[in-house]
């Protein structure tokens, strides 16, 4: 039997660092992100804010949330969105049976330029996209950073 010999590159044959491959690619490798559910997308609270004269608009993706698993909460001009999930994924095939649970709370708090009136605060959640109303506090003055 004859054995067919093929001489060793170092550099071919090594792992090494690509700088053309995906940066997805390279943090699944290190273990870096944390995944659950195969490839389901990292769950974050992502908002937008915008300013009239009278009130604030907030509009935040929560995808996945139930209406009911979210609360907001305003201090000030501290503003607090969190939402809790538990989740549970099981499935079968052939003989291989996968089972994987999630349960977290997520987090989002940002400072308002203005205090926010809490008495006549409003908030709607549907498909997946909480919408706040936040009346600016009357009398309330903008805050105003010196720069020394």
């Amino acid at each position: 039997m004859a054995k067919h010999l093929t001489h060793y590159d170092p550099l071919r044959d090594a792992v090494r660092f690509d700088p053309l491959r995906s940066m997805e690619d390279l943090m699944r490798e290190f273990s870096v992100v944390p995944t659950f559910g195969g490839f389901e997308p990292e769950r974050r609270i992502r908002v937008d804010v915008a300013e009239t004269d009278q009130a604030y608009t907030v509009k935040a993706d929560m995808p996945g949330f139930k209406k009911d698993d979210i609360r907001v909460a305003i201090d000030g001009d501290v503003v607090t969105i969190s939402a809790t999930m538990q989740d549970k994924k099981d499935e079968t095939v052939g003989n291989m049976v996968y089972s994987e649970r999630y349960a977290g709370t997520l987090y989002r708090s940002f400072n308002l330029p203005q205090e926010v009136d809490q008495a006549k605060t409003e908030a709607k959640y549907k498909d997946g996209v909480l919408q706040l109303t936040l009346p600016k506090k009357p009398n309330g003055a903008k805050k105003q950073i010196a720069i020394q």
